[in-house]
């Protein structure tokens, strides 16, 4: 008796032992784990553990099942069934079926503080056709749907803790994923917790995942060496050679969809009301003070794609009418004249609080300045950052976007009247027309002209001034096995393992 309640203790010992914690350092802290409220890069990389969603994508860029097993449209694009998985659950038990389906489309369509509601916009209807089996009706063809459906307006959550906590709902979030929420401590930590009856739990070895969001890059590769975490995103580019050259750590990387940029505030309330809300030729005039090369060599080792558009030059999307300009600080400086500003005028960005962003604004502040552009910039932690946008409380910010498979994704809810996330307050009938067009099109010769017709508009008008195009450099302990790098940049943990 005595030697099996040895043998038990040991085997008790052992399966501690066994545990382990993945801990994977962000490069800030998400914002509200809502998906329908939510928008930060950091956050989705939460979601992708947490948050199982309609469709996925490859590292290919298909379209691919997750909880809709297969689909079809109907021969005028207007109606689009999908079939859902049978033996998927939310994390507090709810199940997952069409009517789950159908009640979390509404939510982003109604609830008043949803961020996808353009997103789903074309959605007229949402009907259970079977218990799994959903059908949507929409008012016109939307090429996008699908691709919006493979990221937060696919993210399924479970309704009934949805309408039980409202609005409250980000604090302890409840979806489908592989992982379930277990806690988290503001700007110190994220923990997930294995969902063991989660649909593909064989394919998931971790009990928990914590995030950690650590700002300093040069703190979070030194974390990484040291082994207090396990993996870490946004490796900077000053970090690459010395992490390629340690045995102990492996370097992936994909080239991003998204890009880096300066938003201006032209039209999102009363902080609207200045010089660089109100004249194009200041927000052109920083444009022509940028020198988009010297600022990827300087900041990024050259590494990075300049840009001056929503696409990078490479994609088949991007408007060759309008390159990417080269610097002319002599034309920077007689729009300012034109303006009324011969002698200069000031200019306050705020930026994120970590490395990168500031040391590209500080580039860009010396460039400014040559011009005549007087740059103060504002650092903030990035929830808030971007909580003073969402108000219009700013004048510009060098913020970015982490990019989507369908182009739609990187342009239409930004510059619209009605965008989601269109913190510019920018509005033109002709750009939300042609953008709105591109969206009812299956044939990319016809969307190209749409946003090429956007991009006339838009390039004369420079709400977004774009820097560049980056690119998803990860770093990882040597004993991580299985990982696979994505152009989306989420960290994805199917099939990953790591080695005691």
């Amino acid at each position: 008796m005595k030697l099996l309640t040895i043998t038990t203790a040991l085997g008790l010992m052992a399966g501690a032992a066994a545990a382990q914690d993945l801990r994977i350092a962000l490069q800030s802290d998400a914002d509200v784990l809502d998906p329908d409220q939510s928008r930060t890069f950091v956050g989705r990389i939460v979601y992708t553990s947490m948050c199982d969603k309609l469709v996925d994508i490859s590292p290919e860029l298909e379209i691919i099942p997750q909880l809709a097993t297969e689909w079809s449209w109907n021969e005028d694009g207007t109606v689009l069934t999908m079939q859902l998985r049978e033996d998927a659950t939310f994390h507090d038990g709810t199940p997952f079926n069409a009517e789950a389906v159908v009640r979390n489309i509404e939510r982003s369509q109604n609830l008043d503080e949803s961020r996808r509601k353009s997103e789903v916009a074309s959605i007229e209807s949402a009907e259970a056709t079977g218990e799994y089996e959903v059908t949507f009706t929409l008012g016109a063809p939307d090429a996008t749907l699908i691709s919006q459906f493979a990221d937060r307006a696919g993210m399924m959550i479970s309704p009934d803790a949805a309408d039980a906590a409202g609005v409250e709902f980000g604090l302890n979030p409840v979806c489908s994923g592989p992982f379930k929420f277990q806690e988290r401590i503001a700007q110190d930590r994220i923990v997930l917790e294995r969902f063991d009856e989660y649909w593909n739990a064989d394919a998931y070895h971790f009990d928990t995942v914590t995030f950690l969001p650590i700002p300093d890059t040069t703190v979070r590769f030194a974390n990484l060496r040291s082994g207090d975490i396990d993996l870490l995103e946004r490796l900077a580019t000053a970090d690459i050679p010395a992490a390629e050259a340690d045995p102990g750590i492996e370097v992936q990387s994909a080239t991003s969809l998204g890009y880096q940029g300066i938003t201006f505030n032209v039209g999102n309330g009363d902080r609207a009301d200045n010089p660089w809300g109100e004249d194009k030729r200041l927000r052109q005039a920083l444009s022509l003070a940028i020198d988009r090369n010297a600022l990827n060599q300087v900041v990024f080792d050259g590494s990075f794609v300049p840009g001056n558009q929503p696409f990078p030059p490479t994609s088949p999307w991007y408007d060759a009418d309008h390159p990417v300009p080269e610097r002319d600080v002599e034309a920077a400086r007689a729009l300012l004249a034109e303006a009324g500003y011969p002698d200069g005028i000031d200019l306050e960005v705020q930026a994120p609080n970590t490395n990168v962003p500031l040391q590209v604004m500080q580039v860009i502040q010396a460039m400014a300045a040559e011009a005549g552009i007087n740059i103060s910039i504002t650092a903030k932690e990035f929830a808030t950052m971007l909580t003073d946008q969402t108000a219009g409380d700013y004048t510009a910010s060098q913020v970015g976007w982490s990019g989507r498979v369908d182009p739609d994704g990187n342009i239409h809810q930004f510059v619209t009247t009605e965008g989601g996330i269109n913190d510019s307050g920018f509005s033109d009938e002709t750009v939300d027309q042609a953008l709105d067009a591109a969206r009812t099109s299956n044939e990319t010769e016809a969307r190209k002209a749409d946003y090429d017709s956007a991009r006339d508009v838009l390039i004369d008008e420079s709400p977004l001034v774009y820097l560049y195009h980056d690119a998803w450099v990860t770093a990882l302990d040597a004993g991580i096995e299985g990982y696979v790098a994505y152009p989306d940049g989420m960290i994805r943990l199917e099939g990953v393992t790591m080695s005691e």
